[in-house]
């Protein structure tokens, strides 16, 4: 097929990463960047869907070297049992918030033919009538290969759901700190292009999830993704909606009882292959006008960030996610410095200690840092509560 041809990266979006994160992460940044710059050396995640027929997709990963991310012991762990608080709040939902019934299938990828022909069923139960016990069992089922080994994207078929999900390891980490539980209301305030709201799906069966997208493009994109992974029977709990997140808080208070933002960020592995220096520019620029942005979301993008949500919201509080999320999961994942002057200080396996690491910045979040042979990221994550 010949090969596609090499992207460079933006000399103008390198320099200034080079300049921000060799003060952020110290020496970790050289072994980061190397990463960044070496596509070939990114590791992919499989991540596999309950609501279809998947024991052959997992035959196929295991034979290939993949082995699971999440254990089923370790997801117990990360997803303890508790009872759900359900909000008694009633949820209007307007006619084109629902999920589009269907779309027109744009053919078979390139790679579609390395994988055989195994079939995928919808589950048929009615959720209306059902209690949500109907629904196959909850499990976050992710695959890793230790080496970046990319498996093949499945095509789009009319009226059959997707076996599995590509993506980052690291998206599925602010969905296991939501820690979402069965027949609790959900909002997704950012949720193009739909692989935290399909996780949440793994992990839980809510009672309402709403999966927030202002941008018409994006919200397509989304809705043609839950389309082809969740079965029609659960259009009346998983919607999509169109608003501007920062009006929720106005318009919606007190309806959910989780709320996942992933918001709009500088999607530095992107950026870093900018088209031309122009755009590189064009991007810096609006980069600039982010953090505002992500604190009227409610943003976890950085430490600076979350605290200024907690300035302005007193009734707001941090959860240490260490000892719940870094050290269970520090063998696959590299983990890093809270603040800068704390030396670069890089986490891999358990038992793990947070040395001369502040309890209070370790309380504000945890930072995902790509590193040789443990690709995934970056990605920041902060669990923010509301005191009661």
């Amino acid at each position: 097929r010949g090969h596609k041809k090499e992207r460079a990266s933006c000399q103008r979006v390198l320099d200034h990463f080079d300049q921000q994160y060799s003060q952020e992460l110290g020496h970790l940044w050289a072994s980061a960047r190397a990463v960044l710059l070496d596509p070939h050396s990114w590791q992919y995640g499989v991540m596999l869907n309950r609501f279809s027929v998947v024991t052959g997709i997992t035959q196929i990963l295991q034979s290939q070297g993949f082995s699971a991310l999440l254990p089923q012991t370790d997801v117990s762990l990360l997803l303890c049992s508790g009872p759900s608080t359900v909000s008694n709040s009633e949820h209007q939902v307007e006619k084109d918030s629902l999920l589009p019934p269907h779309y027109t299938s744009k053919g078979p990828s390139n790679d579609s033919h390395l994988l055989p022909n195994i079939t995928s069923h919808a589950c048929s139960q009615d959720l209306q009538s059902e209690t949500s016990y109907s629904l196959p069992h909850p499990s976050l089922q992710c695959y890793i290969h230790p080496y970046p080994h990319r498996f093949p994207s499945q095509a789009h078929r009319p009226g059959q759901l997707k076996q599995y999900y590509l993506l980052n390891a690291a998206s599925l980490l602010p969905v296991l700190a939501l820690q979402v539980r069965d027949g609790e209301k959900v909002l997704d305030l950012c949720s193009a292009p739909g692989g935290k709201a399909l996780a949440i799906m793994q992990c839980a069966n809510p009672a309402l999830l709403c999966c927030n997208e202002p941008d018409p493009h994006r919200r397509n994109w989304l809705a043609k993704t839950l389309e082809s992974f969740l079965p029609h029977s659960l259009n009346s709990r998983v919607i999509v909606s169109a608003q501007d997140g920062r009006s929720f808080g106005q318009t919606e208070a007190g309806t959910y009882d989780k709320v996942l933002v992933d918001a709009p960020c500088s999607n530095d592995r992107s950026w870093l292959y900018s088209s031309s220096s122009q755009q590189g520019e064009h991007r810096l620029k609006e980069r600039t006008r982010l953090p505002a942005l992500q604190a009227q979301l409610l943003s976890s993008e950085n430490y600076g960030v979350v605290e200024t949500v907690l300035n302005d919201c007193p009734e707001a509080e941090p959860e240490d996610l260490w000892e719940e999320i870094a050290v269970p999961l520090s063998k696959y994942f590299a983990f890093g410095p809270a603040h800068a002057d704390h030396g670069g200080e890089t986490l891999h396996k358990p038992p793990l200690q947070p040395l001369n690491v502040s309890s209070y910045r370790q309380r504000l979040g945890i930072l995902v840092v790509p590193q040789p042979g443990k690709t995934w990221g970056p990605m920041f994550l902060s669990r923010i509560r509301r005191r009661k």
